[in-house]
């Protein structure tokens, strides 16, 4: 295959006007490597910080933005055996991290910062570095599950070990707590989720969430958990908030319970008293999405439970600035989705 692709890179400076159109070769597949025909890609917190500067201020640009994909192969390298022409497909977030701990190598693979993301027409992976959209979700819902699928169910699942019965707290209807919540529902667990906006609220209800909290309305929220938790608190937060929602989650959750760390949308500098810290036993957990055998893990489950993520919006290839800052203005209930068909 030959010709033009059409990608959006970031050029000049950081800041959604520095996003621009741009053609590039279409790239030839290595012995080992298998070429996607990008349909969709979904947004994440991260590609906006990555955008605005304030994730990395120091990548190197220019720079093809975002990290997550879900395409058809058209074309593989001749030592690719176990994907065919036809097959759909996402990028793993991190190409190099097949399995087990993250180091900084791993780290150094990701998609839409260090290295060109997927936000273009045509995207080369290596072959160990896809895995199979389920058949049930098209290509705007399986774009969904690479960076918050992942992560939810690494901090859920896989590191935080949620059973049935269980209570979670999500912060916030993005795509990791909203992605929190049908994870939670497929083990038995029983959701508690705050947000800002009624509108949402109601929404969430309808998702057969336990409790849907005003956090306006109660900005001591951890009262209200602990009092829908016959006073012990959480075993699990889902901490997207950052400064702001820090304290509060380290108050609702439980005597050895988890915080997953997973976001900062109110900011990266807390001041915390750290006693319920270290008085109540509580682990803290940053969580930098996961592996391919972790995505794996999560595909069993989705595929199980006809999980399906909430999309919120699908912009056009050629709105991608207008995606961006409707992704930024936390107006979204799910994932914002961008449609290369």
């Amino acid at each position: 295959m030959w010709g033009a692709m059409r990608a959006v890179s970031l050029q000049g400076g950081f800041g959604f006007e520095h996003l621009a159109f741009e053609d590039r070769p279409i790239p030839v597949c290595g012995p080992r490597q298998v070429l996607l025909r990008v349909r969709a890609v979904s947004l994440n917190a991260r590609d906006v910080m990555m955008v605005t500067g304030s994730y990395n201020p120091r990548q190197p640009l220019p720079l093809v933005v975002c990290s997550d994909a879900a395409g058809e192969i058209v074309a593989r390298g001749e030592q690719v055996s176990e994907w065919a022409e036809g097959d759909r497909v996402c990028p793993i977030f991190a190409g190099l991290w097949q399995g087990g701990p993250l180091s900084r190598p791993l780290q150094r693979s990701s998609l839409g910062g260090p290295l060109d993301g997927t936000l273009r027409e045509y995207f080369v992976a290596d072959a160990s570095a896809v895995v199979r959209a389920p058949a049930h979700l098209d290509s705007i819902e399986a774009a969904c599950l690479p960076c918050a699928g992942v992560t939810a169910f690494r901090a859920l699942i896989e590191l935080g070990q949620l059973g049935a019965g269980e209570h979670v707290v999500c912060i916030g209807t993005g795509g990791v707590s909203t992605f929190g919540v049908r994870i939670a529902h497929a083990v038995g667990a029983r959701v508690i989720l705050t947000s800002r906006s009624a509108t949402k609220l109601a929404r969430a209800s309808s998702l057969g969430v336990e409790a849907a909290i005003d956090v306006t309305r109660d900005p001591e929220w951890s009262k209200a958990v602990r009092a829908l938790t016959s006073g012990e608190g959480a075993q699990h937060v889902l901490e997207v908030g950052g400064a702001q929602t820090l304290q509060q989650s380290l108050k609702a959750v439980r005597m050895g319970g988890t915080i997953s760390v997973i976001g900062v949308l109110s900011g990266a500098l807390a001041e915390l008293d750290l006693r319920p810290l270290l008085m109540q036993d509580v682990r803290v957990q940053g969580v930098f999405v996961g592996s391919r055998q972790t995505f794996s893990k999560l595909l069993e489950l989705v595929t199980a439970h006809a999980i399906r993520p909430d999309v919120d919006r699908v912009f056009p290839f050629s709105e991608t600035r207008a995606a961006f800052e409707y992704a930024a203005s936390g107006q979204q209930f799910g994932k914002v989705v961008i449609s290369l068909e």
